[in-house]
């Protein structure tokens, strides 16, 4: 029996009752002060980034730091970042529930949520990025129009990226609510208000427990994971291919679709971390949220922290391989270079070397240290992507057009202001609905101790 196994991914000795007693009572009782306190600063932070955006689209994106030649900034960055993020929730909910992993039981909801929430943020930026979204953001929308022949450019990387997303959205979208349905009937059968009662019983769509109806609802899932399994790769594939199918150097490189599918699973478990330890403490869910779990995620972490490594080194490697000296000076102009090394630096650091504690058990297994990784790990692939962003339009064929790209404090504004979108969802959904999924902790419990669950 491996080792896997032999550790519970229950700990207290839950009865089947106590778990769904465990799970519900952050729904059933008045929040606490720190779930006051948090959704206050996130909901405030999400509006001033709001009415900074309401200002840009207002006034123009000339508030932001996008200067010539550095035409992509803050947004798309950004927006790169949040798919990114969003990744994590998919793989852990379909793909290791495909491969029969127990462990994902006690965290594939959150991963799930935070998948959602993370596309809902990235949506936002390309529309700011357009200037005026009221008139240029339909163009990427295939549509018959009143121009006669003329069709938006199916060649163009931002059309493939308007398919990705809204598929990725979609699919995560009615994955997680499926995932959802039971727990909420769960909440539906317990709530005494007429009122909850009503809503949690429009929301769990008429479900019953039937055998009827888990038969139906299990197949119904296992496709659904089987639809969800290839976005995994395909989304940040297509994403990357903004960069890839250029000719900048820096970008035109066919090894972007693999290094950014391994960046963005490594960024969203480390999100997933980041609000899995701060969930378990605030909500009591340290019995369903155990050391196991995160020991698991912070192998991953280091896995595809190591990936990411070794695609930063075959980044260099091809650039001096290919003999093409553009392509060689920008990789030297980011490691070594005047403007942009504390940036390179910053992301080498984040994410190469801060995850290679994880080697270690103890590392793995301290809260405080996991924590504080995670959250470097996500600085560091926002890094990223400024880097490759950056640095590769900054300093481009011609000296004479080169220039020097700052964030101005109207970026910072909305980046801030994206965290706060984001917070603010999250805590909403803990509010509101299960963190854990109910029926599947209980399928993990020891058999042996079934007797005195029914009991």
């Amino acid at each position: 029996m491996s080792r896997l196994e032999e550790e519970p991914l229950v700990e207290g000795g839950k009865t089947y009752r106590q778990v769904t007693d465990d799970v519900c009572r952050p729904l059933e009782s008045f929040p606490t002060k720190k779930w006051y306190v948090a959704f206050t600063a996130a909901s405030l932070l999400m509006l001033f980034g709001f009415s900074l955006i309401g200002y840009m689209i207002a006034t123009g994106t000339g508030q932001s730091g996008i200067r010539n030649p550095v035409n992509w900034g803050m947004m798309i960055i950004t927006f790169v970042f949040w798919v990114g993020i969003g990744h994590a929730g998919t793989l852990i909910s379909a793909i290791l529930f495909l491969f029969r992993q127990k462990w994902r039981t006690g965290i594939n909801r959150s991963a799930e949520a935070m998948t959602i929430f993370a596309v809902i943020c990235a949506g936002i930026f390309p529309l700011i990025h357009t200037g005026r979204p009221w008139y240029s953001a339909y163009w990427l929308f295939p549509y018959p129009n009143q121009m006669g022949p003329l069709w938006v450019n199916f060649r163009s990387p931002l059309v493939w990226d308007v398919f990705a997303v809204s598929t990725y959205f979609t699919i995560s979208l009615v994955f997680w609510y499926t995932g959802l349905v039971p727990d909420i009937a769960t909440v539906r059968d317990r709530a005494k208000n007429w009122f909850r009662k009503k809503i949690y019983g429009v929301l769990a769509l008429g479900w019953r427990g039937s055998s009827r109806g888990w038969s139906h609802y299990e197949v119904c899932y296992m496709i659904l994971a089987g639809i969800a399994t290839p976005l995994v790769l395909s989304v940040h594939s297509v994403v990357s291919f903004d960069f890839a199918v250029g000719i900048i150097p820096g970008w035109h490189t066919t090894i972007f679709p693999p290094y950014f599918v391994a960046g963005a699973i490594f960024s969203g478990f480390a999100m997933v971390v980041t609000l899995l330890v701060i969930a378990r403490e605030v909500f009591g869910l340290k019995e369903y949220i155990t050391m196991q779990h995160l020991d698991n995620m912070n192998k991953v972490i280091l896995a595809t922290g190591s990936l990411v490594g070794l695609a930063y080194g075959t980044e260099f490697f091809i650039a001096w391989y290919s003999g093409v000296p553009y392509e060689r000076f920008i990789f030297m102009q980011r490691a070594f270079g005047d403007y942009y090394q504390w940036a390179y630096l910053t992301m080498i650091t984040c994410n190469v070397l801060i995850p290679q504690p994880f080697w270690f058990k103890k590392a793995r297994r301290s809260i405080w240290w996991m924590f504080t990784a995670s959250i470097f790990v996500n600085i560091g692939m926002w890094f990223e992507r400024f880097v490759i962003v950056v640095t590769s339009l900054a300093q481009d064929f011609l000296p004479s057009s080169w220039g020097y790209f700052r964030l101005s404090p109207w970026d910072i504004g909305v980046l801030a202001g994206s965290f706060g979108l984001f917070f603010t969802l999250f805590l909403l959904f803990c509010r509101f609905l299960p963190t854990v999924s109910i029926g599947e902790v209980k399928a993990v419990i020891p058999t042996k101790k079934e007797g005195a669950h029914h009991g």
